[in-house]
């Protein structure tokens, strides 16, 4: 089991993993959550009817990772419109951006710390690792983390698509985005094999 996720009897999915690994996933995940910003004030938090009143922001974010991580609803990749059609995508992205980036900041958030409070709860297994054992519900968390984590690395990366990807496994030991392309291929991996689990 060491490196893949496994699935556990019942639901949900176990994976060995070592200091090294616990402590790196860790760092990402508490990294993720501050990129991503705090949450509601504690006002709003004690009042849960205050929320649904509370706009977002209607603008795109400035970092390119969180415009990764919070995209444009309504944007054609493939070209970009002109004219009235542009400012019609754009009204309609910062309206939909308006109403639903605050739920979805908050889920990203609540998956990250989910990774963090289950990898504080792991028992030592002796020789410098353990088993993390996921119910379905934490299972779905993590998977929800690792892809973030993913598309913030890859952002950080500029890889757009897979001949960028390709690209990256090829780099010298000495290059400094090294050490985050194995991060990036790692991470990938223990996403697969958890996608693996889930699957009925």
């Amino acid at each position: 089991m060491p490196g893949t996720f496994e699935p556990l009897p019942g639901g949900g999915a176990a994976v060995a993993l070592d200091d090294v690994e616990i402590s790196i996933i860790r760092s990402l995940a508490v990294q993720l959550m501050e990129l991503i910003g705090p949450g509601p004030a504690e006002d709003d938090a004690a009042d849960p009817l205050a929320g649904l009143f509370t706009e977002g922001p209607s603008e795109p974010p400035s970092d390119p990772v969180l415009r990764r991580l919070f995209p444009d609803a309504y944007s054609d990749p493939e070209g970009a419109p002109r004219g009235k059609e542009a400012e019609e995508q754009r009204a309609h992205s910062a309206e939909f951006r308006r109403y639903t980036e605050n739920d979805l900041r908050a889920g990203k958030r609540d998956n990250a710390l989910a990774v963090i409070r289950s990898l504080d709860a792991l028992a030592p297994a002796g020789e410098g690792g353990a088993v993390l054992r996921l119910s379905p519900e934490a299972s779905r968390q993590w998977l929800g983390a690792l892809n973030d984590l993913r598309l913030a690395i890859g952002s950080r990366l500029e890889i757009r698509d897979e001949d960028d990807s390709d690209l990256l496994f090829h780099l010298p030991d000495e290059d400094p985005r090294k050490p985050m392309v194995m991060a990036y291929l790692w991470l990938g991996g223990l996403q697969e094999t958890l996608v693996t689990t889930l699957m009925p």
